[in-house]
């Protein structure tokens, strides 16, 4: 899921047995939330078509034929896309590496070729390896209508004709967004993703692959590492989605994140000279402009004369603590506050479709029923009482909203993943705002003893990317597996100033 605030895009946004699959004999299914794919061999290994990627001739950017349904290997197929980098010293390859940036939306195969946020010494010992998952990127992807995705209900609703209009309108995007994009949009569980991956193993001949998954692309390490365990060497998960909690631990857990990133912004704000707020009541200031909003007269500072909601603002909030762009931020409140002369609104291209994988991919992972319109507005109570400022998580409410009334229910739900018989490490930012440190937390003591957490005492998600502390940790991993110490950890790095002025 792509997130806007201060006129940037975030990506936002959230998850046993070594078997071989192929176009054999039609497998059983297995049961919904088993997490044990069917026993199936390869008649004929789907092979990889490859070919210099335009964008870098150092890249190889391949194709592979696979079955939208692996649980009907003869129905239709689906080509999914990969890009692998290969190692920068043959001398001292350890082997494949896959990459997975989350979303669910973001492109793998974007990150292979951009090696990024990788360090130079983990491109020269692994083949980067990033496979878009089907539906998003360059893989089968979910198309649909711009104008419709444009007019989504905000998952706030006042009254019960409000609730129901987002029912109404998730039912209508995912007969448009089936419409347009075939067989992959009923197939974008992770668990086909997961089985889509071994199937590249496979066509790539290695024994073993390494995986490196950050945010939603954490799900995709946890899935595979308990399908294919033999046949991983090594397993990162930075910023961990936790697939076990209900609706209910989903939405509180994700809130509370939420309002720490908010109280860790008030509590820099107090501390840093160059907070343009520095010396107001941060809090007070907030309860205004949610007042405005809510009222429906705060003005864009970015794009005046339109107005922001309570969940634009909560929602900018919210982007804006992924790095966290806490400078921007004050100064897009302090703007907001007493804005500037209103000036003319920008034109916007319209556009007749565009990529969106979120709902359906979030759907048929995630079981998240909620009790009609009052059982709604009893959890959103609840959650403002623990996320007074937030009052929720944008992005996990944007989940439950965006299923409610969706066509099928989940072929992937939420359940325990089973202990890991290898060394797995974990790495999570204490004030993570997207994938709550509470999850990290939870999803070690499901993986066992040979799962370690590493804590990053710092802000904003995808951890590698904010410590060098972090980052030599996971690398030294990768290199050797070795574990850091039980309840280690690395210590905060204070965010720059950027984008300001």
């Amino acid at each position: 899921m792509v997130l806007r605030a201060l006129g940037r895009p975030v990506t936002a946004a959230i998850l046993t047995l070594t078997t071989f699959f192929a176009y054999g004999p039609q497998p059983a299914r297995s049961d919904p939330g088993v997490g044990v794919p069917p026993r199936v061999r390869y008649d004929a290994a789907p092979a990889i078509t490859w070919e210099t990627c335009p964008e870098d001739e150092q890249v190889q950017c391949g194709t592979m034929r696979v079955p939208a349904d692996w649980g009907a290997p003869y129905g239709p197929q689906i080509d999914v896309s990969l890009a692998r980098r290969p190692a920068g010293d043959p001398k001292r390859r350890i082997g494949v590496l896959m990459v997975n940036p989350g979303g669910p939306g973001a492109s793998a195969v974007t990150m292979a070729l951009e090696a990024q946020p990788l360090s130079a010494e983990v491109g020269e010992r692994f083949d980067i390896v990033g496979i878009d998952p089907r539906g998003v990127g360059r893989s089968a992807p979910i198309l649909c209508d711009q104008a419709l995705v444009d007019s989504k209900p905000s998952p706030l609703p006042a009254s019960e004709s409000e609730f129901a209009r987002i029912a109404t309108f998730n039912q209508r995007l995912a007969a448009d967004c089936s419409s347009r994009s075939g067989p992959a949009f009923h197939h974008a569980d992770s668990a086909s993703v997961v089985r889509d991956m071994e199937a590249v193993r496979v066509a790539l001949g290695e024994p073993q692959i390494n995986f490196y998954g950050a945010s939603y692309g954490t799900l995709l390490g946890q899935l595979y590492g308990e399908y294919y365990p033999q046949r991983l060497r090594g397993l990162v998960l930075d910023s961990v989605m936790d697939h076990s909690v209900d609706a209910g631990e989903f939405l509180t857990q994700a809130a509370e994140a939420s309002q720490d990133s908010f109280d860790e912004f008030v509590a820099w704000c107090a501390r840093d000279t160059r907070c343009v707020l520095r010396g107001h009541d941060v809090k007070a200031i907030w309860a205004k402009l949610m007042a405005r909003a809510a009222a429906g007269t705060l003005v864009n500072p970015y794009d005046p004369p339109s107005r922001l909601t309570v969940w634009d603002l909560i929602s900018a909030a919210f982007s804006a603590f992924y790095d966290p762009q806490w400078y921007s931020f004050a100064h897009y409140l302090q703007e907001a506050y007493a804005p500037a002369p209103a000036t003319a609104r920008r034109a916007v291209m319209p556009v007749d479709q565009t990529p969106y994988s979120f709902p359906a991919v979030v759907c048929q992972d995630w079981w998240l029923p909620v009790a009609g319109f009052a059982g709604y507005q009893d959890q959103l109570r609840a959650l403002a009482v623990r996320a007074p400022q937030m009052l929720t998580s944008p992005l996990a409410l944007t989940a439950v909203a965006g299923c409610l009334g969706w066509p099928r229910l989940p072929v992937n739900p939420q359940r325990a993943i089973q202990r890991a018989t290898g060394p797995v490490l974990l790495v999570n930012s204490r004030h993570d705002p997207a994938t709550a440190y509470t999850w990290a937390r939870q999803v070690a003591m499901q993986l066992g003893p040979d799962a370690r957490l590493l804590t990053y005492d710092g802000w904003g998600h995808v951890a590698y990317s904010h410590s060098t502390c972090v980052s030599r940790a996971v690398d030294r991993y990768l290199s050797d597996l070795t574990l850091p110490a039980t309840g280690a950890s690395c210590p905060a790095v204070e965010p720059e100033p950027y984008g300001v002025g």
